[in-house]
C-alpha cells in the first residue's frame, strides 16, 4: 500500500503530543529526548533534510539513527556519526510517508547550537521535521504535501509563529533543508492555520 501524504479530517495531534488519525503514519518512539524548559511551548518549526547514507534515499537507516541502533560497519560514512545521540519530532520520507519519534511535547535532539532571534538552544522551543532528502535534489510533491499538512495541525495545536531551516539557527555550520527547498510554499501552509485556542 502506498502511503498516504494527506491528512485526514480527523488528523490531530493529540493531548500527549502525538499524531493520530492520519493514513499510514507511524509512531517509532526516539530514546534521545527530555523535557522542555517549564513553560516553553514550542513556537518555531524547524525544518531539515537528511538522508542516510548521504544522498541515498529509502532503507531503515535514519530510524536507526534515532534510535541509536545505527550499525557503524554498514558504511563507511555511519563510522563517523558513531555515537551520535540525535533525533526529530518527524520524518517525511520521499513518498510522503510519516513517521514521528519524539511527542510534540518534549524536546527532540534536532538542533545542536542554535540562536534564532537571540534565543539560544532552539531545542528548547522548535519542532523539528526532517525531510528525506538532500541539498543536492529537490523535494517531492509529496513531501510537501504532508509537510503543508503537518504544518496546519501543530499551528492548530501550539502556538508556532515562525517557520525555518536548520540553516537559519545554525549558519554556517547547517545548510539544511537546501536551495531546492520551497519556503514560499510551506509559509503560506503555517500563516494559514487556524489561531491557537486559549487553554
Amino acid at each position: 500500500m502506498a502511503a498516504s501524504h494527506s491528512a485526514s479530517p480527523d488528523a490531530c495531534i493529540d493531548a500527549q503530543g502525538w499524531l493520530t488519525g492520519w493514513p499510514g503514519a507511524r509512531q517509532v518512539r526516539s530514546p534521545n529526548h527530555d523535557e522542555r524548559p517549564a513553560g516553553e511551548p514550542p513556537s518555531l518549526l524547524v525544518v531539515h533534510n537528511i538522508s542516510l547514507p548521504p544522498d541515498e534515499f529509502g532503507g531503515p537507516h535514519i530510524e536507526a539513527l534515532f534510535a541509536n541502533t545505527l550499525d557503524p560497519a554498514m558504511h563507511p560514512y555511519f563510522a563517523t556519526i558513531e555515537g551520535l545521540q540525535v533525533s526529530a519530532h518527524f520524518l517525511v520520507r520521499r513518498d510522503g510517508g510519516v513517521i514521528q519519534f519524539v511527542s510534540c511535547d518534549a524536546r527532540a535532539w534536532h538542533a545542536g547550537v542554535s540562536v534564532w532571534r537571540g534565543r539560544e538552544r532552539c531545542n528548547d522551543h522548535s519542532i523539528g521535521i526532517e525531510l528525506e532528502g538532500s541539498d543536492h535534489q529537490p523535494f517531492e510533491e509529496a513531501q510537501y504535501a504532508a509537510l503543508e499538512g503537518l504544518a496546519r495541525l501543530l499551528a492548530a495545536r501550539y502556538p508556532l509563529t515562525e517557520m525555518v531551516g536548520h540553516s537559519d539557527i545554525a549558519p554556517g555550520r547547517k545548510t539544511d533543508p537546501g536551495p531546492h527547498f520551497d519556503w514560499g510554499r510551506v509559509r503560506c501552509a503555517l500563516q494559514s492555520a487556524p489561531p491557537v485556542e486559549p487553554t
